[in-house]
């Protein structure tokens, strides 16, 4: 999976799962954070570095009055308004990311196709940072991993000498041996 990059003027969007934030950059300037609803624990909304690949106004019904779908494998899974306003700032999709349809109005029109998103789950409320430039760049001091084909989490603690543990709290990982290609694994500073 390619990553995310962010030129020196280009926007990105980071959708911080723990805090259910999404952080709208210009550059490396933050322009807007935004509260969000994301999936539930049975259908997760999966962390990674994406981009925007559809734009549509007004899908209707649970979708509210936009969308913006990202190129997460296996799903159809995007940003969105909603019908359901009361369940933003939860864990209550189906892995989607919910806004309040003021909010994606708003952002919509800032946001092009191939806008990269980076999905994370931050500690002490990373939405608040820019990426500097690169999903690898540290939050919090601490390293991106794109996990690659046939890696398992194991390999990856040993590979920057870190413990198992350190690498399952940071990133709240509730199966160790279930990890996918293109996941984000935040590694401990």
């Amino acid at each position: 999976m390619a990553e995310a990059h962010t030129g020196a003027f280009g926007s990105h969007i980071l959708i911080n799962l723990s805090t259910r934030r999404l952080s709208y950059f210009e550059g490396e300037r933050l322009a807007k954070t935004y509260p969000v609803g994301v999936g539930k624990a049975s259908t997760p909304t999966p962390a990674g570095s994406y981009r925007v690949v559809e734009k549509i106004m007004n899908p209707g019904g649970v979708l509210g009055t936009r969308w913006m779908g990202l190129s997460i494998p296996n799903g159809n899974y995007g940003i969105h308004g909603t019908n359901n306003p009361q369940s933003i700032g939860g864990y209550v999709s189906n892995g989607c990311i919910r806004m309040y349809n003021r909010d994606v109005e708003e952002l919509f029109p800032k946001v092009s196709i191939g806008t990269p998103v980076v999905i994370t789950w931050g500690k002490n409320g990373p939405g608040s940072e820019s990426l500097k430039g690169s999903p690898r760049n540290g939050l919090n001091g601490s390293k991106a991993h794109i996990v690659q084909h046939g890696e398992t989490l194991w390999q990856i603690a040993r590979k920057y000498g870190k413990s198992l543990n350190s690498i399952i709290e940071l990133n709240r990982i509730a199966n160790p041996d279930v990890i996918y290609p293109g996941q984000v694994i935040m590694i401990p500073a």
